[in-house]
């Protein structure tokens, strides 16, 4: 399955959600950059408002690919407290990467918002969205971030994504739509024929038209 561009693959994935529309608890978060683009096809069709969902994972110092939690803007962190003790992390330690990333999120935050606060996610049914799945770390980072905010009901939805990814982050989340799973996965951009960088300012201008 190969998608023509971001908006092309944002349509199909409405089809698959169409359940959720002309809803008033539904909410459509898509994750910056590329993810936003999907998910304003989404919110389009489903009639449903759209914002970002500004997240990232807290990387382990030195060896920053392992994750020990994952902040969202605006948010406590999530801690994964295993990981904390087995590598030795100290509390300053935790604190100061917490604010470092909160620092950064926040920076985007007014970026992309202005001056608009958040869409509430508390009680609502949240369909989170990404132009595509690699290995599921940062998505994973993203979904225990927005548990902190208690959503009624969590959906990821993603063009793309290996099996052996979707298997695992099924056990994360109350649904997983997935277009296409393949087994030989190099790399999301192989299954679009168009996959130009996202800029801040396309961003900012599908925020603003969004349902």
């Amino acid at each position: 399955m190969i998608f023509e561009n971001r908006e092309d693959a944002g349509r199909r994935l409405a089809n698959q959600l169409q359940e959720f529309a002309n809803s008033n608890d539904v909410l459509v978060l898509g994750i910056p950059r590329g993810g936003v683009t999907v998910a304003f096809e989404i919110a389009k069709s489903l009639r449903a408002p759209l914002d970002v969902f500004l997240s990232h994972k807290l990387g382990v110092p030195g060896q920053e690919e392992l994750a020990f939690g994952a902040i969202a803007s605006g948010h406590p962190p999530f801690l994964e407290q295993h990981i904390i003790r087995s590598e030795a992390i100290t509390p300053r330690q935790v604190e100061r990467v917490a604010a470092e990333v909160s620092r950064m999120l926040d920076r985007r935050a007014v970026l992309y918002r202005g001056d608009r606060p958040p869409i509430q996610v508390a009680g609502r049914t949240v369909i989170l969205v990404d132009d595509g799945i690699a290995t599921g770390a940062s998505m994973y980072a993203a979904v225990s971030a927005l548990r902190q905010m208690n959503p009624a009901s969590l959906i990821v939805a993603a063009p793309i994504a290996p099996e052996s990814t979707c298997a695992w982050l099924r056990t994360s989340v109350d649904r997983l739509v997935c277009l296409h799973t393949p087994h030989d996965f190099f790399s999301v951009g192989q299954f679009y024929r168009s996959f130009a960088q996202v800029t801040d300012e396309e961003v900012i201008d599908r925020l603003r038209r969004a349902p």
